[in-house]
Protein backbone atom coordinates (compact mmCIF):
# COMPACT_ATOMS: atom_id res chain seq x y z
CA UNK A 1 0.00 0.00 0.00
CA UNK A 2 1.29 3.42 -0.59
CA UNK A 3 1.38 5.53 2.52
CA UNK A 4 2.20 9.18 2.93
CA UNK A 5 4.14 8.95 6.17
CA UNK A 6 4.95 11.74 8.67
CA UNK A 7 6.38 14.66 6.87
CA UNK A 8 10.18 14.36 6.67
CA UNK A 9 10.61 10.88 5.23
CA UNK A 10 7.45 10.00 3.43
CA UNK A 11 7.64 6.57 1.96
CA UNK A 12 5.59 4.89 -0.69
CA UNK A 13 4.21 1.70 0.69
CA UNK A 14 0.75 0.53 0.01
CA UNK A 15 0.46 -2.53 2.35
CA UNK A 16 -2.75 -4.51 3.21
CA UNK A 17 -4.44 -7.26 5.80
CA UNK A 18 -5.85 -10.71 7.70
CA UNK A 19 -9.34 -9.71 9.11
CA UNK A 20 -12.67 -11.14 10.10
CA UNK A 21 -13.07 -14.90 10.43
CA UNK A 22 -16.20 -14.89 8.30
CA UNK A 23 -14.32 -13.19 5.48
CA UNK A 24 -11.31 -15.47 5.79
CA UNK A 25 -13.54 -18.51 5.47
CA UNK A 26 -15.65 -17.12 2.65
CA UNK A 27 -15.17 -18.26 -0.90
CA UNK A 28 -14.98 -15.74 -3.70
CA UNK A 29 -18.41 -14.15 -3.95
CA UNK A 30 -20.03 -14.23 -7.41
CA UNK A 31 -21.79 -10.89 -6.98
CA UNK A 32 -18.53 -9.27 -5.88
CA UNK A 33 -16.71 -10.87 -8.81
CA UNK A 34 -19.21 -9.47 -11.32
CA UNK A 35 -19.04 -5.98 -9.82
CA UNK A 36 -15.23 -5.96 -9.82
CA UNK A 37 -15.16 -7.28 -13.39
CA UNK A 38 -17.19 -4.23 -14.46
CA UNK A 39 -14.82 -1.93 -12.56
CA UNK A 40 -11.76 -3.52 -14.21
CA UNK A 41 -13.28 -3.25 -17.67
CA UNK A 42 -13.90 0.44 -17.14
CA UNK A 43 -10.45 1.27 -15.72
CA UNK A 44 -8.70 -0.70 -18.44
CA UNK A 45 -10.45 1.48 -21.02
CA UNK A 46 -8.85 4.66 -19.65
CA UNK A 47 -5.51 6.01 -20.85
CA UNK A 48 -4.84 8.48 -18.04
CA UNK A 49 -6.92 9.30 -15.00
CA UNK A 50 -6.73 12.29 -12.67
CA UNK A 51 -8.21 12.18 -9.19
CA UNK A 52 -8.38 14.58 -6.29
CA UNK A 53 -8.24 12.56 -3.08
CA UNK A 54 -7.91 12.66 0.69
CA UNK A 55 -5.71 10.25 2.60
CA UNK A 56 -6.05 9.48 6.31
CA UNK A 57 -3.70 7.42 8.47
CA UNK A 58 -5.51 6.29 11.63
CA UNK A 59 -4.08 4.23 14.50
CA UNK A 60 -6.34 4.56 17.58
CA UNK A 61 -3.99 2.53 19.78
CA UNK A 62 -1.05 4.84 19.03
CA UNK A 63 -3.34 7.89 19.09
CA UNK A 64 -2.32 8.85 15.56
CA UNK A 65 -4.68 10.41 13.05
CA UNK A 66 -3.32 12.41 10.11
CA UNK A 67 -5.09 13.57 6.97
CA UNK A 68 -3.65 14.93 3.73
CA UNK A 69 -5.16 15.87 0.40
CA UNK A 70 -3.58 15.58 -3.01
CA UNK A 71 -3.85 14.94 -6.72
CA UNK A 72 -3.06 11.67 -8.47
CA UNK A 73 -2.34 11.23 -12.17
CA UNK A 74 -2.14 7.59 -13.21
CA UNK A 75 -1.36 5.77 -16.44
CA UNK A 76 -2.45 2.43 -15.11
CA UNK A 77 -1.62 0.27 -18.13
CA UNK A 78 2.04 1.34 -18.00
CA UNK A 79 2.36 1.53 -14.21
CA UNK A 80 3.13 5.27 -14.36
CA UNK A 81 1.95 7.83 -11.84
CA UNK A 82 2.41 11.27 -10.29
CA UNK A 83 1.15 12.19 -6.84
CA UNK A 84 1.19 15.84 -5.80
CA UNK A 85 0.91 16.64 -2.09
CA UNK A 86 1.59 19.76 -0.06
CA UNK A 87 4.97 18.56 1.19
CA UNK A 88 6.09 16.17 -1.51
CA UNK A 89 5.66 14.77 -4.98
CA UNK A 90 5.92 11.12 -6.01
CA UNK A 91 6.68 10.44 -9.67
CA UNK A 92 7.26 7.15 -11.49
CA UNK A 93 7.84 6.16 -15.11
CA UNK A 94 7.16 2.51 -14.27
CA UNK A 95 10.81 1.64 -13.60
CA UNK A 96 12.14 4.50 -11.50
CA UNK A 97 10.51 6.46 -8.70
CA UNK A 98 11.36 10.00 -7.65
CA UNK A 99 10.32 11.25 -4.19
CA UNK A 100 10.62 15.02 -4.08
CA UNK A 101 10.74 16.44 -0.54
CA UNK A 102 9.88 20.08 -1.02
CA UNK A 103 11.06 21.50 2.32
CA UNK A 104 14.42 19.74 2.02
CA UNK A 105 14.89 20.64 -1.65
CA UNK A 106 15.84 17.03 -2.21
CA UNK A 107 14.63 14.33 -4.58
CA UNK A 108 15.33 10.68 -3.87
CA UNK A 109 15.62 8.35 -6.85
CA UNK A 110 14.91 4.64 -6.36
CA UNK A 111 13.77 1.65 -8.35
CA UNK A 112 10.07 0.85 -8.34
CA UNK A 113 9.24 -1.81 -5.77
CA UNK A 114 7.47 -4.67 -7.57
CA UNK A 115 7.31 -6.99 -4.56
CA UNK A 116 4.02 -8.60 -3.53
CA UNK A 117 3.49 -6.17 -0.65
CA UNK A 118 4.19 -3.05 -2.68
CA UNK A 119 1.15 -1.32 -4.06
CA UNK A 120 1.92 1.89 -5.85
CA UNK A 121 -0.69 4.53 -6.71
CA UNK A 122 -1.00 3.29 -10.30
CA UNK A 123 -2.32 0.01 -8.91
CA UNK A 124 -4.75 1.47 -6.41
CA UNK A 125 -7.73 1.14 -8.74
CA UNK A 126 -6.96 -2.46 -9.71
CA UNK A 127 -5.73 -3.71 -6.34
CA UNK A 128 -8.26 -6.55 -6.26
CA UNK A 129 -7.32 -8.21 -9.56
CA UNK A 130 -4.71 -10.66 -8.21
CA UNK A 131 -4.19 -12.50 -4.94
CA UNK A 132 -7.49 -11.82 -3.16
CA UNK A 133 -10.75 -13.39 -2.13
CA UNK A 134 -13.62 -10.93 -2.21
CA UNK A 135 -17.00 -10.71 -0.58
CA UNK A 136 -19.99 -8.47 -1.35
CA UNK A 137 -21.31 -7.09 1.95
CA UNK A 138 -24.17 -4.90 0.74
CA UNK A 139 -25.16 -1.54 -0.70
CA UNK A 140 -25.14 1.64 1.37
CA UNK A 141 -25.01 5.39 0.87
CA UNK A 142 -21.60 7.04 0.98
CA UNK A 143 -20.80 10.16 3.02
CA UNK A 144 -21.48 12.10 -0.19
CA UNK A 145 -24.96 10.56 -0.46
CA UNK A 146 -24.12 8.27 -3.40
CA UNK A 147 -25.30 4.66 -3.56
CA UNK A 148 -22.22 2.39 -3.30
CA UNK A 149 -21.40 -1.30 -3.40
CA UNK A 150 -19.31 -2.46 -0.41
CA UNK A 151 -16.79 -5.24 -1.01
CA UNK A 152 -14.21 -6.74 1.36
CA UNK A 153 -10.95 -8.18 0.08
CA UNK A 154 -8.81 -10.74 1.89
CA UNK A 155 -5.32 -11.60 0.59
CA UNK A 156 -4.69 -15.23 -0.25
CA UNK A 157 -1.15 -14.93 1.12
CA UNK A 158 -1.35 -14.66 4.92
CA UNK A 159 2.23 -13.36 5.04
CA UNK A 160 1.30 -10.05 3.48
CA UNK A 161 1.57 -6.98 5.71
CA UNK A 162 -2.16 -6.23 5.57
CA UNK A 163 -5.14 -8.39 6.37
CA UNK A 164 -8.16 -6.64 4.88
CA UNK A 165 -9.21 -4.06 2.31
CA UNK A 166 -12.66 -2.48 2.11
CA UNK A 167 -13.77 -0.96 -1.17
CA UNK A 168 -16.68 1.33 -1.91
CA UNK A 169 -17.70 1.34 -5.57
CA UNK A 170 -20.08 3.94 -6.93
CA UNK A 171 -23.06 1.97 -8.24
CA UNK A 172 -23.79 4.43 -11.08
CA UNK A 173 -20.28 5.19 -12.37
CA UNK A 174 -18.56 1.87 -11.49
CA UNK A 175 -15.60 3.85 -10.13
CA UNK A 176 -13.92 3.13 -6.79
CA UNK A 177 -14.86 5.95 -4.45
CA UNK A 178 -13.03 4.78 -1.34
CA UNK A 179 -10.44 2.18 -0.27
CA UNK A 180 -9.68 1.39 3.36
CA UNK A 181 -6.59 -0.72 4.02
CA UNK A 182 -5.98 -2.46 7.36
CA UNK A 183 -2.42 -3.52 8.21
CA UNK A 184 -1.13 -5.83 10.91
CA UNK A 185 0.43 -2.98 12.90
CA UNK A 186 -2.97 -1.51 13.70
CA UNK A 187 -2.83 1.18 11.01
CA UNK A 188 -5.86 1.99 8.91
CA UNK A 189 -5.30 3.87 5.65
CA UNK A 190 -8.34 5.51 4.05
CA UNK A 191 -8.21 6.86 0.49
CA UNK A 192 -11.30 8.81 -0.51
CA UNK A 193 -11.73 9.94 -4.12
CA UNK A 194 -13.10 13.48 -4.27
CA UNK A 195 -13.18 13.89 -8.06
CA UNK A 196 -12.39 11.75 -11.10
CA UNK A 197 -11.39 12.77 -14.63
CA UNK A 198 -10.55 10.35 -17.43
CA UNK A 199 -10.90 12.82 -20.33
CA UNK A 200 -7.35 14.11 -20.48
CA UNK A 201 -4.12 13.40 -22.32
CA UNK A 202 -0.59 13.83 -20.99
CA UNK A 203 2.81 13.10 -22.54
CA UNK A 204 4.92 10.25 -21.16
CA UNK A 205 7.56 12.70 -19.91
CA UNK A 206 4.95 14.01 -17.48
CA UNK A 207 5.81 10.91 -15.41
CA UNK A 208 9.54 11.68 -15.24
CA UNK A 209 11.22 14.07 -12.80
CA UNK A 210 12.63 16.95 -14.85
CA UNK A 211 15.49 18.51 -12.85
CA UNK A 212 15.42 21.61 -15.09
CA UNK A 213 12.06 22.54 -13.60
CA UNK A 214 13.41 22.24 -10.05
CA UNK A 215 16.53 24.44 -9.82
CA UNK A 216 18.53 24.02 -6.63
CA UNK A 217 17.06 20.61 -5.79
CA UNK A 218 19.62 17.95 -4.83
CA UNK A 219 19.27 14.49 -6.42
CA UNK A 220 20.05 11.54 -4.13
CA UNK A 221 20.39 8.30 -6.11
CA UNK A 222 19.38 5.34 -3.95
CA UNK A 223 19.44 2.71 -6.68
Amino acid sequence: MFSFAPMKKLTLCLGLVAGMVSVLLAQTDEKARLILAEVSKKYRSYDVIKTEFSYTLDNPQAKIKETQTGTLYSKTKLNKFKVILKAQELISDGKNQWTYLKADKEVQLSEVDNSADALNPAKLFTIYEKGFKYLFIGDTKSAAGRLVHNIELTPLDAKRTFFKVKLQIDKATKNISQAVIFDKNGNRYTYTIKSFNSALKVADNFFVFDSKKYPGVELVDLR
